[in-house]
């Protein structure tokens, strides 16, 4: 009986070892980290030996810079979206531009050279190239004028770029360690760090923390592994923020638009500002673009000018793009020989009458594309203003999601006014309704602060309303 008895035991306890060994041994692989790397050119998102990643403020951009003679270039609508919307390319004519507060800084296509006003200056090698949708610059002219510092790094070619300086989350790594694609061990490695290599923490988690490292690898790191964060505000030391000046009154505003249709009806001015009383500033509607040449009409009176001079009131001539509907306002705007020739007829119109300021209402801008060409006709023409002491405002409807594109804030900058059209709220073809109810108008206005400072802000208010017949 025990002879028999014991093979059964010896199968028995072979079967208790081998499940005890299965045990352990899967104890082990869970809790034994994997020692698999990631491959770092497909976790840059690299195809080809010429292009580069870009991180920019620990992201990963979709945009890839390209090397092209040893330099690195990136793609405008990547520096306009993500570095400086300020830099414009008209691709009609193959020309990038930048305006600062006192200069237009202009580069032609594959030119080593560039302008600033009227001195031209070389860089070295080609600042832009045209592509068949887009164009690309030169890394190092875009942080010529923007407030950006960048780091290039290599297997795979990448570059950290840090445009916002706002405050981060750093740490220390306190030992050596990975920084793995996901949080747990069992996650591929991106990187192995060292004892006292920086970091910054994205996100904290229980047990990991989401982090950058230096060089631009966004991983998952062990909290316990890092020391204890601290704030640290980011400062870029090589940059000096551009000083805006305006031409600005010492009183409030108080403007009237004076819609004059014909050259006869500027005789009626005497009439007009004696039926009113507080008025400072008096804004005739004079001229429109009248081609695609970017040439005006014009129906001013420098009579007109005189008496409401005599009166000690201004005179901002109105521009406008709404009475000549032939003219294609944005085929004026998105080239720059045409942008120029307008910029150059207002100036001119404004020395001839002895405008005191330029008002521009054009409106019915529309496109995403055609409102940057409409911010840098201002950009523009705004330096010739201020050169002369002419005073510039802009009429821009209320903040809505139709025109988001409309960089408010940079507007400001350059223009002297911004004047919120606080009307047509309802119009001609909607649903009926207040041409100016006092919420919606409030609401435009609190939108507009946002953007604009208050002491630079007039509010347009409409005298009239509409009957709405069914």
């Amino acid at each position: 009986m025990k002879k028999k008895l014991l093979p059964a035991l010896i199968v028995t306890g072979l079967i208790i070892l081998v499940v005890i060994i299965m045990g352990i041994t899967a104890l082990i692989n869970k809790y034994t980290p994997t020692k698999k790397t990631e491959d770092l050119k497909e976790y840059f998102n690299i195809s080809s030996d010429d292009e580069v990643a870009l991180i920019v403020d620990n992201e990963l951009s979709d945009y890839k810079a390209k090397i092209i003679d040893k330099k690195i270039y990136v793609d405008y609508k990547f520096v306009h979206d993500s570095l400086n919307s300020r830099f414009y390319w008209d691709a009609n004519e193959n020309v990038l531009l930048y305006t600062t507060a006192s200069d237009i800084i202009s580069a032609a296509a594959d030119s080593n050279s560039y302008s600033v006003t009227k001195q031209t200056n070389d860089f070295g090698y080609p600042i832009v190239k045209a592509t068949s949708d887009s164009a690309l610059i030169a890394l190092d002219y875009v942080k010529q004028y923007s407030n950006i510092t960048f780091k290039s790094y290599d297997d795979p070619a990448r570059i950290v770029i840090t445009s916002k300086w706002d405050e981060i989350d750093s740490a220390t790594v306190s030992k050596s360690t990975q920084v793995r694609v996901k949080g747990g061990i069992k996650s591929p490695i991106l990187k192995e760090v060292k004892k006292d290599d920086k970091i910054t923490i994205l996100d904290s988690g229980d047990k990991w923390d989401k982090v950058a490292t230096e060089d631009g690898v966004i991983g998952y790191i062990k909290r316990k592994a890092l020391s204890e964060s601290k704030k640290t505000k980011l400062t870029n030391p090589d940059y000096e923020e551009e000083t805006f000046t305006h031409i600005k009154k010492d009183k409030d505003i108080c403007l009237a638009w004076n819609q004059v249709t014909s050259q006869s009806a500027n005789s009626k001015v005497p009439q007009v500002i004696s039926s009113t009383k507080g008025i400072n500033v008096m804004s005739p509607t004079w001229f429109y673009l009248n081609d695609n040449n970017g040439n005006l009409a014009d129906i001013a009176s420098k009579d007109y000018v005189s008496y409401c001079h005599s009166q000690g009131i201004e005179v901002w001539g109105l521009f406008s793009n709404l009475e000549n509907t032939d003219v294609d306002a944005a085929y004026v705007l998105t080239h720059t020989s045409t942008r120029t020739t307008l910029i150059n007829q207002i100036m001119s119109a404004a020395f001839n009458y002895e405008l005191d300021g330029v008002n521009i209402d054009f409106e019915n801008i529309t496109e995403a594309a055609y409102g940057d060409s409409y911010i840098e006709f201002i950009r523009e023409l705004s330096i010739k203003c201020h050169n002369n002491g002419i005073s510039l405002s802009v009429d821009v409807t209320v903040p809505a999601s139709f025109n988001k594109f409309f960089n408010r804030s940079d507007m400001a900058k350059f223009a002297d006014y911004i004047v919120i059209m606080g009307y047509d709220e309802h119009y001609k073809g909607s649903d009926a309704g207040s041409v100016s109810s006092i919420p919606w108008v409030t609401e435009g206005v609190e939108s507009t602060l946002k953007e604009v400072p208050a002491d630079q802000i007039i509010l347009g208010m409409p005298f009239y309303t509409r009957i709405w017949e069914l």
